[in-house]
């Protein structure tokens, strides 16, 4: 059983071309699926797994208390592995193929107001650290960049003539995002003040770096962001994806077209874009509530 996990991450990582987070995510739902039906059903073989088994696994999900995202994307997870287990030939049979997907609850993204964004952005850019720390957020409310995709980009990407930055997203996709004066200014001043005075002599590619002059990582731009929001005044909660979900919405409030946004965000698929409309329909709602007479 182990090894046909093996041969899917292996599929996953040189036929898919899925990134090293992604993967990582499908080796946890797996590895912990296959735990269950080994440990919990006494199954010695996936061709022993029937629907019935899948249904229990996801009733112990559930009955540990598991929110129906969770179990949607666990199923997920189960259901392209089996499919690759027949068009492998190791199994004959889908068992997961009439397993109806939770509801999800669908959660609208936190986002910040234009007031908090600025006072976020408002670094004073007097050392290397705060030069990079401003165009990182500068470059992320204006690209709507994931934190790994930010944290993954090299020099090399950059291209501030043109007044744009390439990005490679989920499933090694290119897209190619404008940069706004303000996102260029900033970044040009790192480049210029700050990035050089972290590397030193190392031979770092990535664009932002830590004090040490290496590659930051996400974990590390996430403590910089809460210490910077303290720092600012900026008292809402905070995700990595925060101002990613701030610029989604932002664009929307002002009137670009959604084909756009998705276009610049990544996503596959529109309806994935379309959440942040509900978010704008929502803070719509909040204006009229406090500003009309009558509401």
């Amino acid at each position: 059983m182990q090894h046909a996990l093996e041969d899917f991450f292996h599929y996953l990582t040189v036929e898919r071309g899925l990134s090293v987070n992604t993967i990582q995510s499908y080796k946890r739902d797996l590895s912990q699926y296959g735990r269950f039906m080994k440990e919990q059903q006494g199954v010695s073989s996936w061709g022993e797994v029937t629907r019935a088994h899948i249904m229990k696994y996801l009733h112990h999900l559930n009955d540990e208390g598991r929110s129906a995202a969770t179990i949607a994307r666990l199923l997920s997870s189960i259901r392209l592995f089996h499919q690759f287990l027949i068009r492998e030939k190791v199994t004959e049979q889908d068992p997961s193929l009439h397993i109806e997907t939770p509801k999800k609850d669908r959660k609208l993204p936190k986002v910040l107001s234009s007031n908090d964004v600025d006072k976020l952005l408002n670094i004073h850019a007097k050392d290397p650290l705060s030069a990079r720390n401003k165009a990182m957020f500068e470059m992320l409310y204006a690209t709507g960049l994931r934190v790994t995709e930010l944290v993954s980009l090299k020099v090399t990407d950059l291209h501030l003539t043109m007044g744009f930055v390439r990005c490679l997203g989920k499933g090694s996709k290119e897209r190619i995002i404008p940069l706004g004066d303000m996102a260029k200014e900033a970044i040009e001043n790192y480049l210029q003040v700050g990035r050089e005075a972290l590397v030193k002599q190392k031979r770092t590619e990535e664009l932002f770096v830590n004090h040490h002059g290496n590659a930051l990582s996400r974990q590390g731009f996430w403590k910089i962001l809460k210490a910077v929001a303290r720092e600012m005044g900026v008292n809402k909660e905070l995700t990595p994806h925060t101002l990613r979900h701030s610029f989604a919405t932002h664009l929307l409030e002002n009137g670009a077209d959604l084909r756009a946004v998705q276009e610049m965000l990544g996503h596959a698929d529109i309806s994935t874009t379309q959440i942040y409309t509900h978010v704008s329909k929502t803070r719509l709602k909040d204006v009229y509530r406090s500003y009309h007479p009558r509401a």
